[in-house]
């Protein structure tokens, strides 16, 4: 009987997993060896409920980890935990690893069909201070469980939040839950630059009725510590001092491709590894790549982007497992759909943004309505902003925002559809949608927007 192939998989989370487990349900053990390495000590877990299990709204960390190694295991895939892969030789097909659980013990691992996985890494600016005790990630599991650590031990109820993106507003609802008096500092005109500035705004004001400090402009400079090698006190600005017992850092993520890059591995502008349609790394036959470590294509503009979403990375997993099992399997892309809350609010995109349409070149119109979350008349019916860009001479559907509280963010699923469908705004507002009071308004507010984006083509056009 002839040898199994080896799968080699670098990184035990959604596209790594994904990828080896749906390769395992496709061939067996006598036909197809895996072996998955991850440096941390959970697999398989929601990075995206870290922020929940920390403001106390979920148990963690187990009700987070979708499997376990030993079920992983018991599915005949080789996963070691505390394992870094620190080399990958394409040439000879084989893979350097070194246990950190284990006193740094190194071993070469060889492989006929190798899947990258490596995910993302938290931006950490090099910062006087950024370092110090009292300054935290939230990227992994471990991060998650030091944070909780440092939140009961905290001296006061301080904390500062560091950058206003998605993990800086989820991170600041956390902290408001746990009771904490919250700072949140961000760079940019205004919180949540996924988002343009006119809905940015919204959030802004809507989080500082929270309760929430939001400091925009803020240039963050340097960490104030107790002592030398004291824990975190204060975070400084260009123009002030902010106390802090706890500092959250919010600031979004990168690739994690220097291995990938070591190899001699392409990556794209944003330094994510790049693929094809089966997410096979570019020029290379037998090596594949998913997750928050690649780049993707917009569906609307053609270019590639970095986009770190769980929903993608386990889509990778599904398609590369079926491709390195013999299928033909393919992801087309996306159009950068994202929800977010902060408290009540909440928070949606898909699509392009105005800056995004410049850059591509596209010439196009917005508009913004207020609409309500329910039929007016019927009881707690809230507000609801949406902005809508459609393509100047066409009418096609560029990008969607929504802003507004329960009932809010998952209306962007409509436009989502839109999108990778390539409708025009008159089109949406055909759109055959459930109404009934107490679910929306007779016009949904989304189809609202497209009528008056169809007016504003029309408009345009004259």
């Amino acid at each position: 009987m002839a040898a199994p192939e080896r799968l080699v998989v670098i990184g035990g989370d959604a596209a790594g997993m994904s990828a080896a487990s749906q390769a395992r349900r496709l061939k067996g053990p006598d036909a197809l060896a895996v072996t998955a390495f991850e440096r941390g000590r959970f697999t398989s877990y929601s990075a995206c409920g870290i922020p929940y299990w920390v403001g106390g709204l979920v148990d963690g960390p187990d009700a987070l980890i979708a499997r376990t190694a030993d079920e992983h295991r018991a599915r005949g895939i080789d996963l070691r935990l505390r394992t870094e892969v620190t080399e990958i030789d394409l040439d000879r097909g084989r893979v350097r690893s070194r246990d950190l659980a284990d006193g740094g013990r190194e071993e070469w691992t060889g492989f006929d069909k190798l899947v990258v996985a490596t995910g993302a890494r938290p931006l950490r600016p090099p910062l006087p201070g950024i370092d110090a005790p009292g300054v935290y990630g939230v990227q992994t599991l471990e991060d998650g469980q030091r944070l909780l650590t440092g939140l009961r031990g905290a001296p006061v109820r301080r904390a500062v939040v560091i950058g206003a993106g998605y993990i800086g507003v989820e991170m600041a609802e956390a902290l408001v839950h746990r009771g904490y008096e919250v700072t949140v500092l961000e760079q940019g005109a205004q919180p949540m630059s996924t988002l343009d500035p006119d809905m940015g705004a919204l959030v802004h004001t809507a989080m500082s009725g929270m309760g929430i400090a939001v400091v925009t402009g803020a240039r963050v400079t340097a960490v104030l510590t107790e002592g030398a090698d004291g824990p975190a006190r204060a975070v400084v600005t260009d123009d002030a001092e902010y106390p802090a017992d706890v500092v959250v850092l919010g600031l979004g993520v990168r690739p994690e491709t220097a291995l990938a890059e070591a190899a001699g591995l392409p990556l794209g502008p944003s330094g994510g590894l790049r693929t094809d349609l089966a997410m096979r790394v570019a020029g290379q036959e037998h090596v594949w790549a998913g997750g928050d470590c690649v780049e993707v294509r917009d569906l609307i503009t053609g270019e590639h982007r970095h986009i770190a979403l769980g929903t993608h990375a386990n889509k990778h997993g599904q398609v590369i497992g079926s491709n390195v099992a013999g299928g033909c399997a393919t992801f087309p892309g996306v159009v950068g759909t994202a929800v977010s809350k902060v408290c009540d609010l909440e928070i949606a995109r898909t699509g392009l943004l105005e800056r995004q349409a410049r850059a591509a070149g596209l010439r196009f119109v917005t508009v913004t309505i207020e609409s309500t979350s329910r039929a007016g008349y019927y009881p707690k019916a809230r507000p609801m902003h949406v902005k809508m860009l459609a393509e100047r001479r066409t009418g096609r559907l560029l990008g969607v925002q929504i802003v507004g509280r329960e009932g809010a963010a998952k209306r962007v699923d409509i436009a989502a559809v839109a999108l990778t469908a390539g409708m025009t705004v008159e089109q949406m507002t055909a759109l055959d949608l459930g109404y009934a009071p107490p679910f929306s308004p007779v016009w949904d507010p989304v189809l609202v927007a497209a009528r008056k984006a169809t007016a504003a083509v029309r408009e345009a056009g004259a």
